[in-house]
């Protein structure tokens, strides 16, 4: 059902607090690395402001484990905000004490201030309805509750969940939160077809749940990856001395076996870019650049043995190959939706991005909704649209490509999990009209 926003509120005068996820990046000097996570919650922010909200803003930042730690405080973040806003965003020296509430009490409407570190407290991870309630009455007591934190929506905290007990007003979805739930629900509920699947990174066990869940929507699955390689020893493949899940082949087996059942097409890659590493041996950037590289065909250890191919001991498996590339780009280019988890290859050192740059520029010149999530696909793709966009090609080629900011998040909800930070806020349902006058609207409805 769809989850009521901040368009359907009332704002004006009103105490708000709102969840953001400020947990960026910063350089050895305490500046801020990366500045995407602030960006992205800014429209709501000024929608807020414009609409005469006292925002109260409210995110985690790193690891304190539960003590207050100057290392992550969130003054950084408070600087960030003051600049891009042009204006004052007073930071609370605490979470819930003494300089907490008069920051709120003191803020008018459109003012905004923000709350210290919550993981300064152990209450916030802990979900304890003691400090979720102190949350709730800051400032007096939160009317408006608005979670624009799809990061952290599969986290039942006292930030993302525990709160929402104690606000008696409405407990909305923000902008940036309402964008998420859209884009990756379109891909679950309602998906057009051709639907492929592409799914990559290390393992088959962080993937289980979102093939099982996406086996009876997709036409087909693309795996590439360290995962892939589970597959293809499954297979019988030759993957000499690449990182495979021994525990998890007879699943891969299963898998594929399900998949074919299904009338769903599993491709694995075929030929694959190489590093001369033995088993075991750290993947640095060092250590690769250092060792023999070359692009192989793979071959079954049944053909290897019968003098037909050549033996990959020694070799680890770090990309997809060419061919796989343009099998790949075969699947994708008649595709209307995909959905994409996980990187093809380590892409943190060249040229074993390759694989992955090559596919998120096939889905570029594509009509199809393509969704990304993931923490790591993500930060793969997006480094490669920005060489591209170096090289001149124009960003709004990539406009059909949504990465989505939820890292783990993306991935339970692709998994159909229900995240308690969405199933917290209120659904909006049209009221039908009985005789004469004007019907409401929307009538809150809590998913507890």
């Amino acid at each position: 059902m769809e989850k009521k926003t901040i368009n359907d509120v009332d704002f004006k005068g009103k105490l708000v607090f709102v969840r953001c996820d400020f947990n960026v990046p910063l350089n050895d000097d305490g500046t801020i690395r990366d500045d995407t996570r602030i960006e992205a919650a800014l429209p709501t922010i000024r929608l807020l402001k414009e609409k005469g909200a006292r925002v109260i803003l409210a995110s985690h930042f790193g690891r304190p484990k539960g003590e207050v730690n100057p290392k992550y405080s969130m003054k950084p973040v408070a600087e960030s905000l003051s600049q891009k806003l042009s204006a004052n965003v007073k930071l609370s020296g605490d979470v819930i004490g003494e300089d907490a509430q008069a920051m709120a009490s003191s803020l008018g409407d459109g003012d905004v201030g923000l709350l210290e570190n919550l993981r300064f407290n152990p209450g916030e991870e802990a979900n304890d309805p003691e400090f979720s309630k102190a949350l709730a009455r800051l400032g007096g007591g939160v009317e408006i509750y608005v979670n624009d934190a799809f990061g952290t929506a599969h986290r039942a905290h006292s930030s993302t969940e525990g709160i929402t007990h104690y606000v008696e007003g409405d407990k909305v979805a923000g902008l940036l939160m309402e964008k998420e739930i859209n884009a990756l629900g379109a891909v679950l509920e309602k998906p057009e077809k051709p639907f492929v699947a592409i799914l990559g990174g290390a393992k088959v066990s962080d993937k289980i749940g979102v093939i099982e869940n996406l086996l009876d929507k997709v036409d087909t699955i693309l795996i590439g990856g360290a995962m892939a390689n589970t597959f293809l020893k499954a297979k019988g493949y030759d993957i000499g001395s690449s990182i495979y899940e021994e525990d998890k082949l007879q699943l891969a087996k299963d898998i594929m076996k399900e998949a074919t059942e299904q009338g769903v097409e599993i491709v694995l890659p075929k030929d694959a870019r190489v590093a001369k590493l033995p088993k075991g041996e750290e993947l640095t950037k060092e250590n690769i650049d250092n060792a023999e590289q070359k692009q192989v065909k793979l071959y079954t250890e049944k053909e290897i043995a019968e003098g037909k191919g050549e033996s990959l001991e020694g070799y680890q498996i770090l990309d997809i190959g060419n061919n796989t590339q343009m099998q790949f780009a075969d699947s994708i280019e008649n595709a209307e939706t995909i959905a994409w988890n996980g990187p093809l290859g380590f892409t943190e050192v060249p040229p074993f991005d390759l694989g992955t740059a090559r596919v998120a520029n096939v889905i570029a010149g594509t009509k199809a909704k393509c969704v990304i999530g993931g923490g790591d696909s993500v930060s793969a793709v997006k480094k490669i649209i920005k060489a591209e966009v170096n090289k001149g090609k124009d960003k709004k080629d990539f406009d059909n490509i949504y990465l989505s900011t939820g890292g783990g998040a993306s991935l339970e909800f692709l998994e159909g999990k229900t995240l308690p930070g969405i199933a917290a806020l209120d659904e909006k349902t049209p009221i039908q009209s009985k005789g004469e006058g004007t019907p409401k609207d929307y009538v809150n409805q809590k998913t507890m």
